[in-house]
């Protein structure tokens, strides 16, 4: 059976950026937690759409098509195969919500490259 989690609590053990923390499952999808601050590397998902939402701070999605900003209770979902590059001015707390296997910098690979951890 399931616990409640509580996502401030979780955030706290987070010291690092560009590092997602998967908190819970839904069927074959995690619920991430991440802090993010500066650039992350351009990249897209060929086969799954990304969902973002801001828990605290504002986070910038920088496309082709223009920029998207979200704020503190904002989401936005990049469709699959659009490339993308998430960026935050101040530390940016986010909940992702993704299929197990995606990998956080998609096709771009690299040194922020994280693998799948648990929190």
């Amino acid at each position: 059976m399931s616990k409640e989690i509580n996502l401030a609590a979780k955030l706290a053990l987070i010291g690092e950026h560009w590092s997602p923390r998967t908190v819970a499952t839904v069927n074959d999808y995690d619920v991430r937690l991440v802090k993010v601050l500066g650039e992350f590397v351009r990249h897209q998902h060929a086969d799954t759409d990304e969902f973002f939402l801001v828990l605290d701070g504002e986070l910038t999605i920088r496309m082709d098509a223009g920029d998207v900003v979200l704020r503190k209770g904002e989401v936005y979902v990049v469709p699959a195969g659009v490339e993308h590059q998430p960026y935050a001015a101040v530390e940016t707390e986010i909940l992702l919500f993704e299929p197990r296997e995606v990998i956080n910098t998609g096709d771009a690979g690299g040194e922020l490259t994280a693998p799948r951890r648990e929190l």
